[in-house]
Parts: C-alpha cells; sequence; structure tokens
C-alpha cells in the first residue's frame, strides 16, 4: 500500500481554503432548501436505474470526468445535483435480495410482493398462475392511478416492453419470464393453459391499462408477432396463438402510430397522432455503446420525442423510463458497458429537468436494487476507473482491477496452474469482461439500499430511509393521484378526523 501518492493531487487542492470554499458553497446551497416546493405536481417522470448500485453511480460519475480528462472523482451526475436524496430498502415479501419483478410491484404499485411476480400481492406464489388470475390478487399502478386522473401515460426502456421493470406499470402475472404465450408453454412445460393465464405482451395490449397508454417505446417485438411472420427487423415472431397484437394495438388506436428504427422516430409530428409505440429490436435493446446509433436511438431521443409528445396534453402526464442496460451488463460483468449506460441514462435525465419546469414537474430517479459492483484497492487520484490499479499490486506481484465482482464467469486464472493471469497482458475494451472470484455463469444482484432521487413539487419528501414501495404513494401525494392521502384531500382528510 503506498500513500506518498501527493503529485496526483491537483495544484488547488493542497491548499485548505479550496476544501473551505467549496464546503461554503455546499451549505449554502442546503440553506436555500427552506423555501419548499408546495405546487401540485401536474407531471411525473419517474427514472429507473435497473442495477444502479451506489457503486455504479460513483464509477460513472468518475468515468463522466475522466471523459473530460479531468481526474474524475470531482464530478456529478445531473440528477446528483437534485435537491433531495432518499434511500429505499429493496428486499422483497420473501427474499432477502430481490428481481426486477417484485421491486417493479413496490416502486411502481406502492405493494411488495414475492421475488419474480409483478403486479400482484404477495399471496401470489411464484409461477402460481390460477392465483394471479385473481383480480383479488392483482396491485394496480400509479399509471393506473393518473389515468384515473385523466393524465396521459406511458412508458420508455431500453430493455423490452415486455421486460419486468416496465411490465410493472400494467401487468399482473405470477412469473415475470411469461413474456408471450410461447413463454408459458415452454416454461410450465404445457401444464399453463394460455388462454386463460394471459401472457405480458397481450395483457399491454388488450388489458388495462396498458391498453390505454399514449406512449410505450422499447424493445421485444418479436413477443408481439405469430411465429410464422417476421418482425421489422428480420427476425421471426415466437408467439403460438398466432395473434398479431401489433396490428391489434392499430386497429385500437386509428390515429396512433407505430415506428421501429430512429429515422421514423424523429419524423413523427406529436400534434398529428394520439398515441405512439416505438420497438426498435426484436428483443432487448442493444447497448448503446454497441448499437447502429443510426437505426437505433438512445434513452435520451426517446425520452425527448416522449416529452414532446406528452407535453401536449392538457391534463399532464405521469411517464416511466427505464435505462434497463445497466442491469444487463452487470449480469455479464461488463463494468465498462454498464456505465456507458448509466451515463447515458444520465443523460437523458438532464434532459428531461432542462425540458420541464420544477414548478408543475416532479422528476424521481431510483433503482430497483443493487448490483454487487467493488470499488477497491486504494488506486491513486485519477486513475482509470476502467483500468487496472496502478497504485498496488496483489500478494502475487501482479495487478488487478479497480472494479471486480463477487460472481461471474471469468476468474482470470490460469487452467494449468491455478495462477492469476498477468492482466496488463490483455485488451481492454469497453465490453470487457471484468474480474469475478466466485465462477458464475451471470452476477446476481445485490441487497443494499438503492439511493433515491428528486426534483420538484413536493421533492422535500423523498429523504431518509424509506421502503421501496412507499416511492409510488409519495409521487401520488405530491400529484393528487390515487384513493390514498394526496394534497388535495389532506385538509379534508384532517376535518374528518377531527369530526370523528
Amino acid at each position: 500500500m503506498i500513500f506518498n501518492e501527493n503529485r496526483f493531487t491537483p495544484k488547488e487542492e493542497k491548499h485548505p481554503e479550496f476544501w473551505h470554499s467549496l464546503a461554503h458553497r455546499e451549505l449554502f446551497k442546503q440553506l436555500q432548501k427552506k423555501d419548499l416546493n408546495r405546487n401540485k405536481a401536474k407531471n411525473v417522470i419517474l427514472f429507473l436505474g435497473d442495477g444502479m448500485s451506489l457503486s455504479t453511480i460513483t464509477a460513472a460519475r468518475i468515468l463522466k470526468g475522466q471523459r473530460k480528462n479531468q481526474t474524475g472523482e470531482e464530478e456529478s451526475l445531473s440528477f446528483e445535483k437534485f435537491p433531495y436524496v432518499a434511500l429505499s430498502k429493496t428486499y422483497c415479501a420473501n427474499s432477502q435480495v430481490a428481481d426486477s419483478a417484485c421491486t417493479a410491484t413496490a416502486y411502481i404499485c406502492g405493494v411488495k410482493g414475492n421475488i419474480g411476480t409483478i403486479g400482484v400481492s404477495a399471496n401470489v406464489e411464484f409461477d402460481n398462475c390460477t392465483a394471479s388470475m385473481d383480480p383479488r390478487n392483482h396491485v394496480s399502478s400509479i399509471l393506473a392511478w393518473a389515468q384515473k386522473a385523466g393524465k396521459a401515460t406511458g412508458f420508455i426502456t431500453t430493455t423490452s416492453l415486455t421486460h419486468a421493470s416496465p411490465a410493472g406499470t400494467y401487468a399482473h402475472v405470477a412469473s415475470r419470464i411469461w413474456e408471450s404465450d410461447s413463454d408459458i408453454t415452454k416454461y410450465s412445460q404445457g401444464q399453463i393453459d394460455t388462454a386463460t393465464c394471459l401472457d405480458m405482451a397481450q395483457q399491454l395490449i388488450s388489458q388495462e391499462p396498458g391498453r390505454n397508454f399514449n406512449i410505450i417505446m422499447g424493445g421485444g417485438m418479436s413477443k408481439f408477432l405469430p411465429h410464422t411472420m417476421k418482425d421489422y427487423h428480420g427476425n421471426m415472431g415466437v408467439r403460438k396463438d398466432n395473434k398479431n397484437l401489433l396490428s391489434l394495438w392499430q386497429t385500437m388506436h386509428p390515429e396512433g402510430v407505430l415506428v421501429t428504427n430512429r429515422q421514423q422516430l424523429f419524423k413523427i409530428n406529436s400534434s398529428e397522432v394520439s398515441h405512439l409505440m416505438g420497438i426498435f429490436q426484436s428483443k432487448t435493446m442493444h447497448y448503446h455503446a454497441l448499437a447502429d446509433n443510426t437505426k437505433q436511438p438512445s434513452l435520451m431521443e426517446m425520452t425527448k420525442v416522449g416529452l414532446d409528445f406528452l407535453q401536449r396534453k392538457k391534463e399532464g402526464y405521469l411517464i416511466f423510463i427505464e435505462g434497463g442496460k445497466i442491469d444487463s451488463a452487470h449480469h455479464d460483468t461488463k463494468a465498462g458497458l454498464a456505465l456507458d449506460e448509466t451515463l447515458e441514462f444520465e443523460k437523458a435525465i438532464q434532459l428531461a429537468r432542462d425540458m420541464t419546469d420544477p414548478k408543475d414537474t416532479l422528476i424521481v430517479v431510483t433503482a430497483d436494487h443493487g448490483q454487487p459492483l467493488t470499488i477497491g484497492g486504494y488506486p491513486r487520484r485519477g486513475s482509470p476507473i476502467l483500468g487496472l490499479n496502478e497504485n498496488e499490486r496483489s500478494n502475487d506481484g501482479l495487478k488487478f482491477s479497480t472494479l471486480n465482482y463477487p460472481l461471474g464467469p471469468k476468474q482470470y486464472h490460469e487452467k494449468n496452474t491455478g495462477k492469476r493471469m498477468d492482466l496488463e497482458k490483455l485488451p481492454w475494451t469497453i465490453d470487457s469482461t471484468y474480474p469475478s472470484y466466485i465462477p458464475s455463469s451471470r452476477s446476481s444482484h445485490s441487497g443494499e439500499d438503492v439511493s433515491v432521487y428528486a426534483s420538484g413539487p413536493y421533492d422535500y419528501l423523498f429523504t431518509g430511509v424509506l421502503q421501496q414501495n412507499t416511492i409510488p404513494h409519495v409521487i401520488a401525494y405530491a400529484s393528487c393521484l390515487g384513493d390514498g392521502l394526496t394534497v388535495c384531500n389532506e385538509n379534508r382528510n384532517h376535518d374528518d378526523k377531527r369530526n370523528v
């Protein structure tokens, strides 16, 4: 361990006055929070970074700075500048470490369910179709609450339209795997009747609240088309019931428009369409760093078109926007891609704050669960966050990467000797697989709390340590949605209590 690396400290930071001045600026910023925003939230944007752990945020912040030729540690992400921050407990009803399904039920529907289930109470166990189709076990999403209030609704994701996180806005299923009827048949080995157990693609198009969504964007086109038909991306559909759900959607929304690439998305005249659906890949969308960006839009671009469209709605809107590929990259221990996806996510958030007014638009940014990415080894200030630790070596005399995972597909050991490989001799790229010490086909989630950032009406309610299922209730309070306590009925409720 080397502690005499003073030469890497920026010159101005060697003087105490620098740190005093920085602290005073941050203190002054905190003191300005006394003017609380108590306006009713006309619009709500809920941003979800899937698998965006605190370590992911820290590493992405450093990478952002280093891409500007700075040391990186002093940089900030757009949402880190929001005035209020809280922590969220992510466990689900029957699991200490959560998945994206039960967490979606929590932060979108306000109820904690069992792992692997979506939009249903904890009365429903994983794979129990009968229980999941019972309306008494359904829990409604905050988007359904917004629709009842006359607001426009929808979601944008970089995964697929039927992935676990966006499915929390509309689905009621006992298994997150049931994205299409063929998935139900495959994973139940034909034991479940797909005529009575509706898959998520079918629920999105034909059931409330999904069929009422004004905007839907992401990947996953194959789940909506019969297996005998090619989709717009040249791949076959997967449905065995021969239903063309995209054709059904178009019939239901004759003034709606379906787009399948970036050029079509930008040609939309939002004043002339009633509903917008964009499906840009057969499966999940490609990683931004590896995609053909002339054909696939970025999350920021989808967000811009989506907000341009929604801002024409007089009653306001509530939209869910997910940076879903952060988690996918972490599962493959591809830290470079995970951080790049996080930076694409933060660009979309900055754009949303620039396009809206905090006086009437509440923006909440959070994660569903963590990923066990570690940052360690005492690297010197400004060390490349995606590189090897230049300040310390392990007992074998070899360097190690600053970023590591506990579980993953690569341990980087020589097959014959079992000794650790010399990582300096390996090429490291944006999609390199980072080391882990426990062999596993994929990384798993982690169970620590995740952060919640808020800006806009009643943002100050997002402080302290919250249960994850409290998030939609706070949003509903600020925007007068649902049947619970809201800013619109608070005085009436207080009067009712005094009269009891």
